[in-house]
């Protein structure tokens, strides 16, 4: 029974950086760059929230809020800081994305102050008792934010004329680009998409732990970032898969008390072995470069 609370939680756990790694790997996916701010996103929606709660006082108005303010951020970041690197080469573009990332937390520090701020009207109490098992009403929610969110992106991608664009332009942008498909356009969507992922699993860590500081999505950004790779960086379904794996090794590892302490270690090192037997992920797909 305690083995499936903790499989529970950490499918829990998993669909947060499931969502996160969703925002890497469609920016990447469509746009070819890493965006490692995207990480603090997460941070901003949750000042967002914050700041909401203080002026209106509702959560549910405070999380519709949050996804706007991190929709349009994420597409003020993609014209001003990405957009005019488009040609540049990746170590350019990362080292931007390095830079926003450190901008945005400094922001945030001057704005708010280093001590950690508490949104409790975000946190949800209480839990469904099933026998001997007690499942957090913050658990149910994740995961079920997760499913409707991983089965409306993929219907999305699959049937929308946006989505089927987006497939094109991941697949071949110069392509793309002569069938006619507004390329710029296609990738400031995936920004906004990506970066209101990232409100929503900010509020989801919210819920289940109300403790607001600048640092707030700078781990599970990275390790969000490490299940985009595991899953195979590019693939929606792999980010999914990854991060499902991801957030069950870490429930088990802190589980197991020999272990504990070294759960971010067994995380990675799970990464280190996927890529060691597989190198483009466990859903990714090699892609050979014409010359």
């Amino acid at each position: 029974m305690d083995f499936l609370v903790t499989l529970i939680n950490g499918l829990s756990s998993g669909g947060t950086y499931a969502i996160i790694a969703l925002g890497y790997t469609m920016v990447y996916g469509i746009a070819k760059m890493l965006n490692f701010a995207h990480g603090d996103i997460i941070m901003v929606g949750g000042y967002a929230m914050y700041v909401t709660l203080m002026a209106m006082g509702h959560p549910v108005i405070a999380v519709c809020a949050a996804a706007v303010f991190c929709m349009i951020l994420g597409i003020v970041i993609e014209k001003v800081a990405y957009k005019p690197l488009r040609g540049a080469s990746p170590l350019a573009v990362l080292i931007t994305a390095i830079g926003v990332s450190f901008l945005l937390q400094s922001l945030a520090q001057i704005i708010f102050g280093s001590s950690p701020k508490m949104p409790l009207k975000l946190q949800i109490s209480g839990a469904v008792t099933i026998g001997a098992m007690r499942i957090d009403y913050s658990t149910i929610l994740t995961l079920a934010v997760t499913v409707i969110i991983m089965v409306a992106l993929s219907v999305f991608v699959k049937y929308s004329k946006t989505g089927r664009a987006m497939v094109a332009v991941s697949e071949d942008r110069d392509a793309a680009l002569l069938m006619g498909i507004n390329t710029n356009r296609i990738i400031t969507i995936t920004f906004a998409i990506g970066s209101v992922l990232a409100a929503v699993a900010g509020y989801l860590m919210l819920c289940k732990a109300p403790s607001l500081s600048n640092t707030l999505g700078s781990m599970p950004g990275i390790k969000a970032f490490t299940a985009a790779v595991i899953g195979g960086i590019g693939s929606i379904p792999g980010a999914m898969v990854g991060g499902l794996l991801l957030g069950v090794v870490e429930c088990i590892s802190y589980s197991i008390p020999a272990l504990a302490p070294f759960t971010d270690a067994v995380e990675f090192s799970i990464l280190i072995i996927v890529l060691l037997v597989k190198p483009s992920g466990i859903l990714g797909k090699m892609r050979r470069e014409k010359v």
